[in-house]
C-alpha cells in the first residue's frame, strides 16, 4: 500500500458529525486497529484508517500525504488516533499543515521523545533497513513540539513491559510496554494518561478505547492512572 493510499471507511457519512482518522505504527497496516476503529464507531464517530509504507519516507512526507486525506474526511471536525510512529506521524501534520477542521488527538504509546529500542535496533546489522526513513525527525526523538493546548493532545502510555524488545536489543529500563519507555512518552503541554497495558495490547484494550473517546469528547482523560 502506498503512502497516498485512499482511508478505509467503515461507514457513509452524514453532515454535522465527527471523523477519527487513525494512523498505524512502524511495520503496521492499519488491521491491527480494527476493533479500536469499531469501538470508536460504537461512540458515534466516522473512522478512517490512513496506511501508509512506515520505513521508505520520512514522517514528515506521510504527514504531507495524510493531510490531504483528513482535508476530504466529512464531518464538523476531524479528530486523529496515532500509535507509535502514527503519533510522530501526526505531530508532523499538526506542525507543518494543521487542519481547518481539527478536534483533537490521542497518541498511544508514541515515542515523542525518541525511541532507544529503535536506536539499539538501528546498529544490528539489518536495523538500518528496520528503522528506514521513520528515523528521521521520527524515532530520534525530534518530533515537532506541540503548544496547541492540554485540551487538544492527550498521549496515552503503557507500563505493561510485554514484548520482545529485550530479547531483539535487550531490555528496556522499567517502566515502559515492551517497547516504548514510559519517559519517551512525555511531552510538554500535552495530557498524559499512564495505564497497565503493552504496546501491542493497548490496541485491544476496552479501557484505552474508553480512555480515548472521552479525550475526543470532553478533552480531558479520566481521573484514574494506573
Amino acid at each position: 500500500m502506498t503512502e497516498t493510499a485512499p482511508a478505509t471507511t467503515d461507514s457513509e457519512h452524514p453532515p454535522g458529525t465527527a471523523s477519527v482518522v487513525f494512523v498505524h505504527g512502524l511495520w503496521m497496516n492499519g488491521l491491527e486497529m480494527r476493533l479500536l476503529r469499531s469501538r470508536m464507531r460504537r461512540y458515534g464517530y466516522h473512522v478512517h484508517q490512513f496506511s501508509y509504507a512506515s520505513v521508505r519516507r520520512k514522517p514528515a512526507a506521510h504527514a504531507a500525504a495524510l493531510a490531504h486525506l483528513v482535508a476530504r474526511m466529512p464531518g464538523e471536525k476531524v479528530h486523529l488516533v496515532g500509535h507509535s510512529l502514527g503519533g510522530l506521524i501526526i505531530l508532523h501534520l499538526l506542525y507543518h499543515h494543521f487542519p481547518r477542521r481539527f478536534g483533537r488527538a490521542v497518541l498511544l504509546g508514541s515515542p515523542v521523545g525518541g525511541s532507544r529500542l529503535a536506536r539499539r535496533v538501528r546498529r544490528l546489522r539489518p536495523g538500518a533497513w528496520l528503522v528506514g526513513r521513520s528515523w528521521d525527525r521520527g524515532l530520534d526523538g525530534r518530533a515537532p513540539d506541540w503548544d496547541g493546548g492540554a485540551e487538544r493532545l492527550g498521549i496515552i502510555a503503557g507500563t505493561w513491559g510485554v514484548g520482545l524488545s529485550g530479547m531483539v536489543a535487550g531490555p528496556l529500563e522499567p517502566p515502559h510496554d515492551g517497547v516504548v519507555a514510559l519517559e519517551e512518552t512525555f511531552m510538554p503541554g500535552a495530557s498524559h494518561l499512564s495505564l497497565h497495558v503493552s504496546h501491542v495490547s493497548m490496541l485491544f484494550s476496552r479501557r484505552v478505547a474508553e480512555a480515548t473517546a472521552a479525550f475526543l469528547e470532553k478533552g480531558h482523560f479520566p481521573e484514574a492512572t494506573d
